[in-house]
């Protein structure tokens, strides 16, 4: 399976966007956006962002109605990611890694300001998949140092030699928890 890279739109112009994507050899853009637009950045409207993706030979496919983080209801990640609709649309990017490149978008530039990955991501990784975020400046990130990122700003005490595999669960399921309650409060933007 390949690499399922993750990348946000932000405020980019559409060639920078394009090439960020191409740096990362993405073949096929998953789009995980709740609503597939931006009034304020019209170029990654769904149809436009479509086009633009075909001049350069990237695929386009939306997923935001499964993998979108905005619930209908006020539910909260854990539940959004226990729906059928969810975990077949993982299942989905799961068999489609198999043989191309996917980068799952959203709209924020952070990846921890970012549902794709508090709540998507996290839900790969547990499967076992490998995944790279694509950041604004070029560079890529593992998922992994993302995580460590995430213990170390918890204030849960970062795992050390002496914590069990199963207390890290524990405490990166806790960050996680807080880092999803701040997003949703505007607390979250990272510094």
């Amino acid at each position: 399976m390949r690499r399922i890279k993750t990348i946000g739109h932000s405020n980019h112009p559409i060639e920078r966007f394009l090439e960020l994507l191409e740096g990362g050899a993405v073949e096929a853009v998953v789009d995980v956006r709740s609503v597939p637009y931006s009034r304020r950045f019209p170029q990654f409207g769904r149809e436009r962002l479509t086009q633009s993706l075909a001049s350069r030979g990237i695929l386009y496919r939306y997923e935001g109605a499964a993998l979108g983080g905005k619930p209908k209801g006020g539910e909260n990640y854990a539940a959004l990611a226990a729906r059928p609709e969810f975990t077949d649309a993982l299942s989905r990017l799961i068999a489609a890694a198999a043989d191309t490149t996917l980068g799952l978008m959203c709209a924020e530039k952070d990846p921890l300001d970012c549902h794709r990955t508090v709540l998507v991501s996290r839900r790969l990784a547990e499967r076992g998949v490998a995944i790279d975020h694509l950041l604004a400046d070029g560079g890529q990130m593992s998922h992994n140092s993302i995580e460590e990122i995430l213990l170390e700003s918890s204030g849960d005490g970062t795992p050390d030699l002496f914590t069990s595999s199963e207390e890290r669960v524990v405490r990166l399921a806790r960050a996680y928890t807080h880092r999803e309650q701040a997003m949703k409060s505007g607390q979250g933007r990272r510094k």
